[in-house]
């Protein structure tokens, strides 16, 4: 009973330490919206994504702090499902869920893949700015 209950309060109390918030300029990936965030020569993050995968729920909150500060208020995150979207896993070379690749304007900068160390997630995604 004791165990039930700690699980719940952790439960409880989980979103409150970790965040739950989405990325606000986070959108699902379209050639033409990604195309024209380079163009505009933009920092870029494209996350490749999938519902079940317990360490890009990991990244998630990581992400929103990081696009919350200021420095990479130009930040731009696309989200690209592992699932549903193998053409555009094929186009960036992605093999694996949990993956951020970094763009300044139209050059890749990074590449990280399972990452969930908040500092090493700001390290790459720096590399777009």
């Amino acid at each position: 009973m004791n165990t039930r209950r700690i699980l719940l309060r952790a439960f409880t109390v989980a979103p409150l330490l970790f965040g739950t918030a989405a990325i606000a300029s986070e959108m699902t990936y379209t050639p033409d919206a990604f195309e024209a965030a380079q163009k505009a020569g933009k920092p870029i993050l494209v996350h490749v994504t999938a519902p079940w995968c317990t360490v890009c729920a990991a990244q998630k909150p990581i992400l929103a702090k990081l696009e919350a500060q200021p420095r990479f208020k130009d930040l731009q995150v696309f989200d690209v499902d592992f699932d549903s979207r193998k053409d555009v896993l094929k186009r960036f070379g992605a093999t694996m869920q949990s993956t951020l690749i970094t763009f300044k304007g139209e050059k890749e900068t990074g590449r990280s893949v399972g990452e969930t160390q908040p500092e090493w997630i700001e390290g790459a995604v720096e590399k777009a700015l």
